[in-house]
Parts: structure tokens; C-alpha cells; sequence
């Protein structure tokens, strides 16, 4: 193995600062990422598309930025200039975008060096990364479990080691859960705080967030402050550690469904609870909000089904022929289907995530922080979230294990998922830390504080690239 092995041990800050600092070159990072990537790759499915001689190019060019020379993945949902865009789907197989959204130069800008794309589920539905187009993406913790999803390539890239942060997008979860299920950190910003990525034109756009998914709570801050929008909330900047302020801490353990997590999620939110009593905030048992869980299930679903309807309306005439079986994955065709039905045309979704967005934000209102897991299980075994299961089996299985994020993307609210505990097998079970809308800054205090009082950069999954060279 290289000299430079360490440096799979640094999150992006600590390998910025070796390049302004002249002790290392953006070239050296790139080709010491390469080699992680070729080691641990073949085995986990996470980068599904890579060009390290551009990435090269760019960096001769000259880079600025507080991440500059820094290797980085965008999620395969996003169009980066010259590196395949296939959203997860077989219709999009061979689309090579030439431009970017705004959200790419802001990237660029960063300094970041985009060396490839991650893996999705297919455009981010799923909440399992496994496609028909591209395969199953692996869990370094445990290769026959599921990434989650549909970040699921970024969690799993990053979690190896292979870059130190990776874009990932959440319109359910898709961050949060991730990042629970690969031991790392994710935060999901408010509505409207992160220029977007790739909008739809669709109502979806008001649910979908842009992110990161990360090994430390300052890389996060970093690249949020770095795509921070021109929006409704006041400029965040860097947030750089924690704060003296004590918060108001409420938690519940209920799903929406008003049920008990698995056991051993319902012992690491104990553990997240414990780690905030030591730290000295106040904290109490919360009555969470009443909600229709069935009828926001519905809802969410419609709307993305109503989403895809619009894709394969536009590819269509694109394509001169109609888009079929072999272009998408049958949930997907399924979800269409039940989306064009005259009762799901007359649903008004966004009205019934706006009552939802109330209770829940009126259930929040006395506390600071709301706590719960991030999952209702611990990760699960590849094929459980499988996209040839059919729409009624699939929506099932989804509304029994993330039944605890997708309100906050209803809501507009920050949310963060932290690494804290591991269960008695050695699997990474996630806490869940949502605020009021706007208020990512007291999150990622928090989140510096937990992370000094619980640190969990050192654990390193027995498929990453620390453990691989190790052995």
C-alpha cells in the first residue's frame, strides 16, 4: 500500500489544510482516492462512474476554496459536466451531461475535486441502493446489508474511506438514513437553505434538500456554509464548534405510526438521551405530533409517482417511442400507474403535508431539539427494499423502518442524524436531532458537542479501505 494510507484517516478539512499548508499536493490526494477506490470498490458497488484524468486537469488549473484540492462524489441524481448522469435508471443509461446546475459550480468553487458519481436507487425512491441498471450497493459494515438509500453510494463511499464527504440529496431521508446505517454523520438543511440540484419543476421540489453526507460534524458545516442559498433565512456562515448554551431537549421513541422501534434502535436513542443529560441540557420525555401517517404515506408516494409520470412524458418524444418495461424498474412503473388513477389525480398532497408540517412543528415548539431514532430497525439485508417487490410490499416495508424522517421534509426542518451508538453485533444504529426551521446552526452545535463526548471517527467499518490495507 502507498505512503499516503493516512490520509484515507482525514476528514476533508484536515486534507485541505495539508494542501494549503504545501505539505501535500491536490495531485497526491487524487491518486492516493484512486487507489482507495480500486481497492474497496470492486467489493461495494458505491461509485458507479469515475474520471480521475479530468479531476487531474482541473487541478492544474489552479484551486481556491476552503476544500480545495479535496477528492469528492456527486450523488448520480445531479449532472456534473462530462461524467454520466443516469439518475439510477435504465432509460437515462449513456446520458452525459455537458453543464451542471448552480449547485455544481458551488462545488467547484468550494474546491472540491469531482472525481465520479455515487450510486442511487432509481431517481431516489427507494430507500435501498440497488438498481437494475447499476446493481447492489454493499454496507462496508456488513456486506450483506443494504447502504439504505437512495444515498446510498455516498454513505457507503464515504463510510470506506474512499472520499472523506460526498453530496447526497433527502427528500424522505435519503441523507439521514444513509449516514445512520453507514455510522456516519448527515444533516438534512431547511427548506430552501441549499441552492437545489436538480429541480424537478414538480412538488417534490419542495420536499428535496441538498447535502452531505460526512465523517465529521465540521466537514457538514463546512460544505453547507459553501452551498448556502440566497433564501429565506438569514446567512448561516461556518459554524465551527459548539456553543455554551443549554437546550431544551424533548424525545420519543413512537414512530408515526405511534409504535416501538426495534430494540436495539430503542437502546441507542437511551444512549443519545444519556450523552445529552452528561452534556447538561434539559431533557424530558415529549408528546409527539398526531398525524395520519397513512394518509401522509399516500400522499408522498403520489407525488413521486406524479413526478416519474412527468419523466416518462418528456423522454418519450425524446426517445421516439415509448418508454417501456426495459427502460424502468417495476415499482417505478407501478407507482406511475397508481399516481394517474383518477382519486390519486384529485389528492391534494401538498395541503395534506402542510396539516402535517403544522401539528408537527406545534409539537416541537416547546423544545429546542426533538429527539428519536433515525430508523425503526437497524440495517437491513439487501433484497428487503429490492425494486422488484411490488408497490403495496415496498410502501409496507418503507412505512415500518423510516417512519421517523420524512415529516421533517414536510415540515421545512433541519434534521441530523449522528453516529453515536452500535449494537452488541457491531452494526452503526443512528440518532435523529431535528429543530425549528432555520435552525441548523444549533444543531451543528450540538452535534460538536456529541461528537467530542461520543467521538466516532475511528470506528472503521471491517470493509473500508483503514481495514482492508490493514490486513
Amino acid at each position: 500500500m502507498s505512503s499516503l494510507d493516512f490520509l484515507a484517516r482525514l476528514d476533508g478539512v484536515a486534507q485541505a489544510q495539508l494542501v494549503a499548508r504545501g505539505e501535500l499536493s491536490a495531485l497526491e490526494l487524487l491518486d492516493a482516492c484512486e487507489q482507495r477506490l480500486r481497492l474497496v470498490n470492486p467489493v461495494l458497488n458505491a461509485v458507479v462512474s469515475h474520471d480521475f484524468a479530468a479531476a487531474r486537469t482541473r487541478s492544474a488549473q489552479g484551486l481556491s476554496g476552503p476544500f480545495a484540492g479535496v477528492p469528492f462524489l456527486f450523488k448520480d441524481l445531479c449532472s456534473y459536466p462530462g461524467l454520466p448522469c443516469t439518475f439510477g435508471s435504465r432509460l437515462f443509461a449513456g446520458h452525459l451531461p455537458q453543464t451542471g446546475p448552480p449547485f455544481t459550480g458551488r462545488v467547484d468553487a468550494a474546491g472540491l475535486l469531482t472525481v465520479g458519481k455515487a450510486a442511487t436507487s432509481e431517481f431516489g425512491l427507494l430507500g435501498s441502493t440497488e438498481t437494475l441498471l447499476a446493481g447492489v450497493t454493499h454496507n462496508p459494515w456488513r456486506l450483506t446489508l443494504s447502504a439504505s438509500g437512495s444515498s446510498g453510494g455516498s454513505a457507503a463511499a464515504v463510510a470506506a474511506g474512499i472520499v472523506p464527504l460526498a453530496h447526497a440529496s433527502d427528500g424522505g431521508g435519503s441523507i439521514r438514513g444513509p449516514a445512520a446505517s453507514a455510522g456516519l454523520f448527515g444533516l438534512k438543511p431547511s427548506r430552501g437553505r441549499t441552492v437545489p440540484s436538480s429541480p424537478t419543476g414538480s412538488d417534490l421540489d419542495a420536499l428535496v434538500s441538498e447535502g452531505c453526507i460526512s465523517r465529521s460534524v465540521r466537514d457538514t458545516a463546512l460544505f453547507l456554509s459553501a452551498v448556502e442559498a440566497d433564501g429565506p433565512w438569514p446567512r448561516l456562515g461556518y459554524v465551527s464548534g459548539p456553543s455554551s448554551r443549554r437546550l431544551r431537549i424533548g424525545f420519543s421513541s413512537l414512530t408515526l405510526f405511534g409504535k416501538e422501534p426495534a430494540p436495539e434502535c430503542l437502546q441507542a436513542l437511551e444512549h443519545s438521551v444519556s450523552a445529552c443529560r452528561e452534556l447538561g441540557h434539559q431533557v424530558q420525555v415529549a408528546t409527539p405530533a398526531r398525524l395520519d401517517a397513512a394518509a401522509l404515506g399516500q400522499a408522498f408516494f403520489t407525488t413521486f409517482g406524479k413526478m416519474l409520470a412527468g419523466v416518462v412524458e418528456l423522454m418519450a418524444p425524446m426517445l421516439g417511442r415509448r418508454v417501456g418495461k426495459g427502460d424502468l424498474e417495476p415499482v417505478t412503473r407501478a407507482l406511475i400507474a397508481a399516481a394517474l388513477e383518477p382519486a390519486a389525480r384529485e389528492l391534494d398532497a401538498g395541503a395534506i403535508f402542510e396539516r402535517a408540517a403544522r401539528s408537527y412543528l406545534d409539537a416541537l415548539a416547546p423544545y429546542d431539539v426533538f429527539v428519536s431514532p433515525t430508523y425503526a430497525t437497524p440495517p437491513w439485508e439487501l433484497g428487503w427494499l429490492s425494486p422488484l417487490l411490488s408497490r403495496e410490499e415496498l410502501i409496507a416495508r418503507t412505512e415500518q423502518a423510516v417512519c421517523y424522517t420524512p415529516i421533517h421534509n414536510m415540515a421545512g426542518a433541519p434534521a441530523m442524524s449522528v453516529p453515536l451508538y452500535w449494537s452488541a453485533d457491531g452494526l452503526p444504529i443512528g440518532s435523529h436531532f431535528a429543530a425549528a426551521p432555520g435552525k441548523e446552526a444549533l444543531l451543528l452545535e450540538l452535534a460538536y458537542e456529541l461528537e467530542q463526548a461520543r467521538p466516532w471517527a475511528e470506528r472503521w467499518a471491517p470493509h473500508s479501505f483503514v481495514r482492508v490495507a490493514a490486513a
